[in-house]
């Protein structure tokens, strides 16, 4: 063994932290155990500088350009329910991805999830925020004005409610019980909140700055982004955090936190055992610029924190160095564990 290996792993022992070499070690088996479990779908600069919808292994191989439009941008791709279709946004080339206002923004387009068989749904600015119904037959859609349930084959609004302050990010659980977003209730900004997809009724998720909240499979837990008040570092700013919680709000924890990044993007696995999510110095996911760093990590391994973090730490000092692994450069990921491409 190299002699600067063996001191790095001598420190690393007596300070409790693993070395580089084990770090490498520990995700290079991470990305070994999930690389035949389906395909990641995200979107990502391409080389004609456009922003592309690529699909990936779970282990960053194979990497596939679906769309290859230089008079395009292609973001936010989400599988359907049956994982045989993908839904996205399509805007102009050239035109900027608003990290906070790209549900608003270009066209609502679906295709196979290959990117064949292209569909172009709506006209620019159409079905904003388009997400799918648990059965695929259907879009929830955050207008300015209201939350409204289509009709894929008829494009026909099939019922319409009020938004409740909900202004982004709005998605049904799978169970189709549930939806979750993003809005200012009850005098707050930035809060998740879950609506009873029957009634109608609100309540808050967080209570804390948050934003980019997702489904788990089971339709109970959310993950999301927050930033906690108080935080001393960053300029009193703070940086912010991926955790989960149930829809009702209780039993709030961390995911992953690391002082000097912001982290989003965050989406789990369908069996709930990994987690996806970006981070990124800048606010933001990199949307406006050429996305981030998408990382891997356990669910098993939560909460997790990284680097020195010394608030983070004093915070939760029982949380894990647990192993993240670097996959692409990127933006909203979404996973299927279904076969969707055959490899030759």
């Amino acid at each position: 063994m190299h002699t600067a290996v063996r001191i790095c792993i001598i420190l690393s022992v007596l300070v409790g932290t693993p070395s580089l070499w084990a770090q490498d070690q520990a995700a290079t088996e991470l990305l070994h155990e999930v690389a035949s479990k389906g395909w990641i779908a995200y979107n990502a600069r391409s080389e004609n500088g456009t922003w592309d919808l690529f699909l990936s292994r779970p282990d960053g191989s194979h990497r596939l350009n679906i769309t290859n439009t230089p008079d395009y941008e292609e973001v936010a791709p989400r599988f359907s329910p049956d994982n045989t279709r993908i839904l996205y946004r399509r805007l102009l080339q050239g035109k900027p991805i608003n990290h906070d206002l790209w549900g608003f923004e270009g066209e609502l387009c679906i295709s196979d999830s290959d990117g064949n068989n292209l569909q172009v749904i709506g006209k620019d600015g159409e079905y904003p925020w388009a997400s799918w119904s648990p059965d695929g037959k259907q879009i929830l859609c955050l207008t300015r004005k209201a939350i409204q349930i289509v009709d894929l084959a008829t494009k026909k609004v099939l019922r319409e409610f009020p938004r409740q302050g909900i202004y982004q990010q709005l998605f049904w659980s799978p169970d189709g019980k549930w939806l979750i977003g993003t809005g200012n209730v009850q005098g707050k900004n930035w809060r998740v909140v879950r609506i009873n997809a029957e009634s109608g009724e609100l309540n808050v998720v967080t209570l804390t700055q948050s934003c980019t909240p997702d489904w788990f499979p089971d339709s109970v837990r959310v993950i999301y982004s927050t930033r906690p008040e108080n935080q001393k570092s960053n300029k009193g700013y703070g940086w912010t955090q991926l955790f989960f919680a149930d829809g009702n709000g209780e039993n709030p924890q961390l995911i992953y936190a690391e002082e000097g990044y912001h982290v989003y993007g965050g989406t789990v696995s369908p069996d709930a055992k990994y987690v996806l999510f970006t981070k990124f110095p800048d606010d933001g996911g990199g949307a406006e610029g050429s996305g981030a760093p998408v990382y891997l990590m356990r669910m098993a391994d939560a909460p997790t924190i990284h680097g020195e973090s010394p608030e983070l730490r004093s915070q939760y000092p029982s949380a894990k160095n647990g192993t993240i692994a670097h996959l692409f450069q990127g933006w909203e990921p979404c996973w299927t564990y279904a076969e969707i491409i055959k490899e030759k």
